[in-house]
Formats: C-alpha cells, sequence, structure tokens
C-alpha cells in the first residue's frame, strides 16, 4: 500500500509518499511560500532532485502540483493518484477529545474549527491542508495524527495548572504536550535497541530543535512532558522563551505599554536563544558566535544546558530511575558538544556518556552513547515523525477494507 503523508504550514506544505509494502519513502518535497509566490522541491530516491518557482495561491494549488509530480511521466513515482491509498496528515492539537490517530471526517473537521482558539498558530493551516487534499482527492481515506495524543496518558496530577479549576472545565486550560509522534518513535526505538519491551521501561526522550521537548515515558506511558497548553512551555527554544514566572506577563503589558498580542510575539518570536544570545535563533549559529567569545550566545547555549538538566534530572525522581534517554529531532541528533554538555556531572542520577564515542559516532544513525559506569543507557537515534503517521495511516486504511 501508498500512502501520502502532509505536513501543511501557513504558507508551506511538506510531502512524503511511502511505499508501505517495501517500508521506504519512494518521493518527497516541500511546497513554500504559498499564497505570496511559490516553488517546489521534489526529490526521488537516487535521481536528480527537481525545483521550481511556480505559482502557488493556495493550499489547493500545493496539493494539485504535488499530485501532478507524483504522477509525471519523466518526474513521478506512480502511474496515477489511484495507487495512493491512504493520506496521514500531522495534525498538531487533538484536545482531550482525540487521544489516538482517528478518520477524517466532517465531524472531525468542525471540531478542529471550533477549537482553533487552542492552537491558532498550527490549526487553521493543518485545515487547509486537509481541505486541499479532499477537494483534489476524493474518496480518499484520510488520517489525522495528533501531536498531543501521545501525551493523553498523563495524570490529572502532571497536566492540571494550579489556576481556578473552572479555567480547565470552561476552557480546557491545561497542558497538553506536543512532538507525541516524535516520542513515540524514539521511544519505541529505543525498546527494540534494548531488546525490551518499553512496557517494562522507562525511558526519557529529549526531542531538541528548534521547538523543544523532553518527555518522560514510564512502562510506555507518558507521565510527564516539558511542553504544555501552547509549545511554549518548558525548555528555552529557537525563539521561545520557555518556563519564565507568568507575572513577566502583565510587569511587560505595564511597564512598555503593550497589548497581550504583542507580549506573546515577544515570548513566542523573539525569546529563547534569539533573544538571550542576540544572534539568531539557529543553534548553529549561536554555538559559532560562543565559539568566538560572545559571551550572550554562551549564556544563550548554557541556558539551554541548565534547564535540560533541570527537566532530566525531575524525570529521573518522577519515575524513579531511568533505563535509556535519547536524544532525537535537529539539535539533539547533531549538536555532539550540546550532548555531551546535558549528560556532564549526571552520574549521581545514573546517566554517564561516553564522550570520545559521542564526538565521533556517524550522524544520521541510530547509536549508543552509554559510558562507563551509567545505569542508563544513552543513545542518539534520528526521528521519524512522518514513518509514524504513514503506519497510524496504514493501519486504519487496512480497518476500512
Amino acid at each position: 500500500m501508498k500512502i501520502l503523508v502532509v505536513n501543511a504550514g501557513s504558507s508551506s506544505l511538506k510531502y512524503q509518499l511511502f511505499d508501505m509494502d517495501e517500508n521506504k519513502v519512494i518521493a518527497k518535497g516541500n511546497c513554500e511560500k504559498i499564497g505570496i509566490g511559490g516553488m517546489i522541491t521534489h526529490k526521488r530516491p537516487g535521481k536528480d532532485d527537481y525545483q521550481a518557482d511556480v505559482e502557488l495561491k493556495d493550499h489547493d494549488d500545493a496539493i494539485a502540483l504535488v499530485l501532478k509530480l507524483l504522477t509525471d511521466a519523466e518526474l513521478g513515482v506512480i502511474a496515477s493518484a489511484d495507487e495512493i491509498d491512504a493520506i496521514g496528515h500531522r495534525v498538531v492539537h487533538g484536545g482531550e477529545q482525540y487521544k489516538e490517530s482517528t478518520l477524517i471526517t466532517d465531524e472531525l473537521m468542525a471540531y478542529l474549527e471550533a477549537n482553533i482558539s487552542l492552537n491558532p498558530l498550527h490549526a487553521p493551516p493543518a485545515i487547509k491542508g486537509i481541505e486541499a487534499c479532499r477537494k483534489n482527492c476524493p474518496g480518499k481515506p484520510m488520517i489525522a495524527v495528533f501531536d498531543t495524543a501521545f501525551h493523553a496518558t498523563m495524570e490529572p496530577s502532571s497536566y492540571i495548572y494550579a489556576l481556578p479549576y473552572e479555567y480547565y472545565e470552561n476552557y480546557k486550560l491545561r497542558r497538553y504536550g506536543f512532538h507525541g509522534t516524535s516520542h513515540r518513535y524514539v521511544s519505541g526505538k529505543v525498546a527494540e535497541l534494548c531488546g525490551k519491551d518499553l512496557a517494562d521501561m522507562k525511558v526519557i526522550t529529549c526531542h531538541l530543535g528548534n521547538g523543544s521537548s523532553i518527555t518522560a515515558i514510564k512502562n510506555g506511558k507518558v507521565v510527564d512532558t516539558s511542553m504544555g497548553f501552547t509549545p511554549n512551555e518548558g525548555l528555552p527554544m529557537g525563539t521561545r522563551c520557555g518556563n519564565i514566572d507568568p507575572t513577566v506577563v502583565p510587569f511587560l503589558m505595564k511597564t512598555l505599554n503593550i497589548t497581550a498580542a504583542e507580549v506573546d510575539t515577544i515570548l513566542n518570536k523573539k525569546s529563547g536563544l534569539l533573544g538571550v544570545s542576540g544572534v539568531s535563533s539557529d543553534c548553529r549559529e549561536v554555538n559559532a558566535a560562543a565559539k568566538e567569545g560572545n559571551k550572550r550566545a554562551e549564556l544563550a547555549i548554557e541556558l539551554l544546558v541548565h534547564e535540560a538538566k533541570k527537566i532530566i534530572g525531575s524525570y529521573v525522581a518522577e519515575m524513579n530511575g531511568v533505563d535509556a534517554i535519547v536524544f532525537t529531532a535537529g539539535i539533539g541528533e547533531n549538536d555532539r558538544a550540546l550532548r555531551e554538555r546535558i549528560c556532564a556531572d549526571m552520574d549521581a542520577v545514573g546517566i554517564v556518556m561516553d564522550n570520545d564515542v559521542n564526538a565521533n559516532c556517524p550522524r544520521g544513525e541510530a547509536y549508543e552513547l552509554t559510558g562507563k559506569g551509567s545505569k542508563a543507557r544513552v543513545f542518539v537515534i534520528p526521528t521519524d515523525e512522518e514513518y509514524m503517521i504513514a503506519l497510524d495511516a496504514l493501519k486504519l486504511a487496512k480497518s476500512l477494507k
């Protein structure tokens, strides 16, 4: 069976076409600048990439172009769209109602529309992507795979904020957690590498990228995660502030005479590594500046390391131990120095990394980094959220036959 995976952004649309019988990607690409021009990059294993500037007025145009390229006599990989058995969509927020991947229906679409306030950044483009696929691929099974779903096993003590309880009852104001598809993939992978059942393990997964989150998984279930009501809670990230005293918000509004929307922009788009370093939201550029002696850049990296250590240590305490810790995503997979700094002086909680192995391990591969005397095994594992989406779509598509 062939599964198309779609991840729609406000002005972009990423796609991958999987041949699930052979467990491989046969084409992938990215539509960019949707609504403001347009360009597409289309890739096929073992062949030259195709890139072109095209007019993409909306997500309908983007999906129509994707289907055209996938079936093109020269650039395509399938004879017709009929070969696509199902389409899996990344949907960030399932709220409390959708706790597992779900067949997309009119009822689900109405729910997504009604709950845009829970996820104003990611929900509108996801809806547009789904609607574009429904228009261009009528009759194809479509599956929503939610970033929040993996975290649905958290107990109320982990997700309730210490606010008036009616805010939770009336507005569903609580911690949800995000990056769940990534945490689910690498936790399952580390169980395989350890030769154990995830249901018998205590695992901490560190998804470190432009957006970052750390998750504690005990006996196969999430017991805690660092992101909260929005993806801004937890670690400092590329442009997001992470954990701060909530009173900072009214202080900034009063002191700077700015609106709530303006504060939200500061906390989400002007903070994090960018805000502290003054250099960039890209960890690579911040690291480079730090090596050149930029003190603010070094402080930004130290802050990220400091917060990651605090969260990891708290999760070891919360689970009463840890069997494995995993680093994944753009920074987690590629920044060897950051991994070493996070694991340094963590032997008291059972974590020791082999720094020589860490410094020389191949990129792009799952690799064990466990040091001598470590109680927990340490790994770097490339994440594959799209494959998890494809697997869920495959399962639901088969159930319809």
